[in-house]
């Protein structure tokens, strides 16, 4: 007897393909639809009133320093009529005999030898504190970050009376050594010298046979470079804008910066209109050494960012 074969019938359910289920991910759930106020343009837009609002002062300035006493006066300032800048710059030269600019000098001296002598000396800190172990050592870090908190304004006094006990008041020295000590450079210093300067490299040099100031004068000084621009850009622009402690400790005009000599003149433009001219004028060129310092440096004082922030 012959068998017949079976005949195979297949289960529509079993040969259907499988379709990927339609339930939304995680991902896709948590966002949300970005709104008008999150496009591209509202943010150029929000952008460019930044950028307008942070230039506008200085582009009031640059016009303004081309006016007359009465041309300040009119309201008239954001225009170019009248032209008269190579006036008021021959006016601001021979006001007071050249005083301007030997405040000038002085706002130089100021700033570029005290911020140059208080990055090395925050750069050798820094240093100090990030490679050699010493007793008490994070309890006097500790206190260098509790001096960043203390206000610059609030040390003027006993600056002072300090500056009186040793006679050297009204004199440069009263300026010039204050700003030689920055808590922040410290610290800033101290990050720096643990992202830059490799153990090994100091290691291979003492085993060369260098002292520890030759090593730190040729490789770790140089391995931090950055950090050190970084933080002279940032005590240049502090001295040169520093107006209290000149305040407190000067008396003699010729030893004033020129943040404290223009406060002066604007003072007497109350009572003499003549002033307000050199006061604009005067404020303009007082602007063009922070940006040349800041043009010149840019390059590595970004760098520097960048790697403090990655810290």
């Amino acid at each position: 007897m012959a068998l017949s074969p079976r005949t195979a019938v297949a289960d529509p359910a079993a040969t259907a393909p499988v379709r990927p289920s339609r339930t939304p991910s995680v991902r896709a759930a948590g966002r949300r639809p970005r709104g008008r106020w999150l496009s591209p343009a509202a943010v150029n837009a929000a952008l460019a009133l930044a950028v307008l609002y942070t230039l506008f002062p200085l582009v009031w300035l640059v016009t303004a320093a081309t006016k007359d006493a009465g041309g300040l006066l009119a309201g008239n300032a954001l225009s170019f009529e009248g032209f008269d800048l190579a006036g008021n710059l021959s006016r601001l030269a021979s006001e007071g005999d050249g005083v301007y600019f030997r405040w000038y000098a002085n706002s130089l001296l100021y700033a570029g030898v005290g911020a140059a002598l208080c990055a090395l000396i925050s750069v050798a800190a820094g240093y100090a504190f990030d490679k050699y172990r010493f007793p008490g050592k994070e309890k006097l870090f500790g206190a260098v970050l509790l001096g960043v908190l203390v206000p610059t304004t609030a040390l003027a006094l006993p600056l002072y009376l300090l500056a009186s006990r040793t006679g050297v008041v009204n004199t440069y020295w009263s300026v010039l050594v204050p700003v030689l000590v920055n808590p922040f450079g410290v610290y800033l210093a101290r990050v720096f010298s643990a992202g830059y300067i490799p153990d090994e490299a100091l290691e291979a040099a003492r085993i060369d046979g260098a002292g520890e100031l030759r090593v730190f004068w040729s490789i770790g000084l140089r391995m931090v470079a950055p950090g050190l621009v970084t933080v002279f850009l940032f005590q240049f622009t502090a001295i040169w804008n520093n107006f209290f402690l000149p305040l407190v400790m000067l008396s003699d005009q010729r030893l004033f910066p020129v943040s404290l000599g223009l406060y002066a003149w604007s003072g007497n433009a109350h009572g003499e209109p003549s002033f307000y001219p050199l006061v604009v004028t005067g404020s303009l060129l007082a602007v063009l050494p922070l940006i040349i310092a800041f043009v010149t440096l840019q390059r590595h004082w970004k760098a520097g960012l960048a790697a403090g922030s990655v810290k």
